[in-house]
């Protein structure tokens, strides 16, 4: 991503009806892990810092970003936080001293050359039993500026993801589409993104305050759904994976 689009991010993934409703989602999902006390969390590319609230609210969290705008970002909104480190994957992480309970790669997959070996070094740094969250965008005909725009390598097909988790060794516990109620509105945009080409990609600035409120509650209401049934598309995907019993 350029520095523009992180300075972008930083001031509008508070209030984006996008960042919210997808926080409120992987907020359920990440409740109803049951992790244990004082859990060890890794968050892998965590941008300007807009999960890292949530997350430790779950345990203790460390995180790693590759961009230094992002990462002085991420440590001012959370008071100079000393937990957010440099590094990049598939092969050049931190030294941590322990393996982890969860780890979250929130729409970071998508931006790695070689997502299969960034897999696997997940699934080494997991603890036994542990599990990983990960977000990606889906479907390859929906790719457009905004893509362009955000340096994405992919868009994800479901059963790619999935024969690409199951490679890796991971088991997986859901793999469902999210966003979508909004899916059509969604389609629309980036139709018109294709055919008008406007200086910035639909998606990236903050609607009118009624429709951002309408939209985050549309997205972020997926949260009940994902608790009892796969959604059948959407225009991301979402996993929830830990390691298989035999590896």
């Amino acid at each position: 991503m350029e520095h523009e689009a992180y300075l972008d991010m930083a001031a509008s993934e508070e209030r984006h009806w996008w960042f919210r409703g997808r926080r409120q989602i992987l907020d359920q999902v990440i409740g109803g892990l049951n992790l244990p006390a004082g859990a060890r969390i890794l968050e892998l590319g965590s941008g300007t810092g807009g999960n890292l609230a949530m997350l430790s609210s779950y345990g203790v969290v460390t995180a790693v970003e590759m961009d230094e705008t992002a990462r002085a970002l991420a440590a001012a909104k959370a008071g100079g936080a000393d937990y957010i480190f440099a590094g990049t994957l598939p092969d050049r992480l931190p030294a941590f001293a322990e393996p982890f309970d969860l780890i979250c790669m929130f729409d970071v997959l998508e931006h790695i050359e070689d997502d299969e070996a960034t897999l696997k070094i997940v699934l080494s740094h997991l603890a036994p039993g542990g599990r990983a969250v990960i977000t990606v965008p889906a479907f390859a005909r929906l790719w457009g500026p905004h893509d362009a725009a955000l340096h994405h390598k992919r868009r994800y097909e479901k059963s790619e993801l999935q024969q690409k988790l199951l490679a890796a060794g991971f088991s997986i516990t859901q793999l469902t589409y999210t966003n979508m109620l909004l899916f059509p509105a969604a389609l629309a945009a980036r139709l018109l993104d294709k055919l008008c080409r406007p200086g910035k990609a639909a998606g990236t600035s903050i609607p009118p305050v009624w429709l951002n409120e309408v939209f985050a509650s549309l997205f972020g209401s997926e949260r009940h759904l994902i608790q009892h049934v796969n959604l059948p598309f959407g225009l991301s995907l979402l996993a929830v994976i830990q390691a298989a019993a035999i590896r």
